[in-house]
Order: C-alpha cells, then sequence, then structure tokens
C-alpha cells in the first residue's frame, strides 16, 4: 500500500529518519518542522496519513489535531509522536481524533507497522483515495500515484531518481535542499549515487522543466548550500 504521508518533526535528524523508513516502505513523504508549516502542508497536499509530533513550533501537535478535526484541514489520519508520556496527554491527544499514538524513544520498524495498520483501517493509500495527493508548485505538477510530472500542462518523463527528487523539492517550495538530502531521495532507485551525481540529475531537471537551462527560473542552484524550487514563476 503505497500511500503519500506527511511528517511534522521539529527535530531534523528525526524527521529524516521518519522520511527514509517511509521510503525504504515504498511511501511518499514530505516533511515540515512547525505546526504552522503542517496544517498548510495538509490543506495543499491532502496527505493520506500524517506522523505528528506534539512538540512542534509555532502551532503544537495538539493545536494541528484540534485545527483538523474541526474542519480546518482534510480528515486525515494522525499518528501522534511524542516524548511526554503522561497518561493525560495520551488521553488528550486520543480524544482530539489521533489515530494512534507512540512515545519517544521509539522503534521504527514498530512506527511503520503502525502506520501500516491505521492506513489499512482507513482505506487510505494507492487505489484508495479520493483525490490524488498532486504536489503543485511554480507551474510543476507531481502525481505520486501515477507517478506523472507535468511542466505548464506539457509532461515530462523522468527517470525514478529524478521524479523522487522533483517530489521532494516541489512538496516544500523555496526550502534549500543540500545534496546530501536530495541524495537520500534517490537510495533505492539509485543506490550507486554519490553527491555529485546529484548535480547531474538537477541539469537533466532543468533541461526539461527550464525555458531555458543556462538561466534556470524554477530550479535554482544557492551557491554553497545546494538547490531550491521557487515557488513563483513568472
Amino acid at each position: 500500500m503505497c500511500a503519500h504521508v506527511l511528517v511534522a518533526e521539529d527535530d531534523e535528524k528525526q524527521a529524516e529518519l521518519i522520511r527514509r523508513s517511509l521510503l525504504a516502505e515504498g511511501h511518499t513523504a514530505t516533511v515540515v518542522h512547525d505546526g504552522g508549516a503542517a496544517l498548510d502542508a495538509a490543506r495543499r497536499l491532502r496527505p493520506d496519513l500524517l506522523v505528528l509530533d506534539l512538540m512542534l513550533p509555532v502551532v503544537d501537535g495538539f493545536g494541528v489535531c484540534r485545527a483538523l478535526r474541526g474542519g480546518a484541514g482534510p480528515d486525515v489520519p494522525v499518528v501522534m509522536l511524542t516524548a511526554r508520556s503522561a497518561e493525560e496527554d495520551v488521553l488528550l491527544g486520543l480524544d482530539l481524533g489521533a489515530d494512534d499514538y507512540m512515545t519517544k524513544p521509539y522503534s521504527p520498524r514498530e512506527l511503520m507497522a503502525r502506520i501500516r495498520t491505521v492506513l489499512r483501517r482507513g482505506g487510505r493509500g494507492a487505489g484508495a483515495r479520493d483525490e490524488d495527493p498532486v504536489v503543485e508548485t511554480a507551474g510543476i505538477s507531481v502525481d505520486p500515484v501515477r507517478h506523472e510530472v507535468r511542466c505548464d500542462g506539457a509532461p515530462v518523463e523522468c527517470t525514478p531518481a529524478e521524479f523522487q527528487i522533483l517530489l521532494a523539492m516541489a512538496g516544500e517550495p523555496e526550502r534549500v535542499f543540500t545534496r546530501r538530502q536530495l541524495l537520500q531521495c534517490t537510495r533505492g532507485f539509485d543506490r550507486a549515487s554519490t553527491e555529485r551525481a546529484v548535480d547531474v540529475h538537477i541539469m537533466n531537471l532543468r533541461r526539461k522543466i527550464e525555458a531555458d537551462p543556462r538561466r534556470p527560473a524554477r530550479l535554482l542552484t544557492v551557491f554553497g548550500v545546494g538547490y531550491k524550487l521557487t515557488g513563483a514563476h513568472a
């Protein structure tokens, strides 16, 4: 069951561990690091499931869950994560509509098993969506279910590694990704790749989505850091 999972976790190492575990399970993942971004991404992307840390900045996990269950976003299943194990916190999370709850530290394998259970219970995943979670930004749309990319409405043929890179960047427009982060997106498709190979993937993507690949307007270089997909395009 392939699903699109939104991960809201302010600890970047934990978020990356969850993202990599999800990719290994055959899912796609979008990562955000605060509650406001989680609500925005849930509304835009309509994921199949939200992995939600309680101790988030801007809006905490309780607030995110309360907003979603109050009609301020899609009715997405929620698995809550927290270091707070007090019974009242567990009960509050469940009362707010969380579908499951795990306390830190936790086993990534157990978390993946919990996610599978929640997805099966809700009938979510590929082939079970009411709407496909198409990611759109800057004239680019990426459909993780149909594995399709369109640029200004025209279909774009991508390799699996290019697709995963574009999906990650489109899910977080304006975020600057390092080569190492983008390389992780290709794992399972491009195992022999190195960080420098990411430059080749970016160059090939620019040929496919830019009017002038030598003067990119969408897929930009941030010198000394990495790359970003801009959310604005003339």
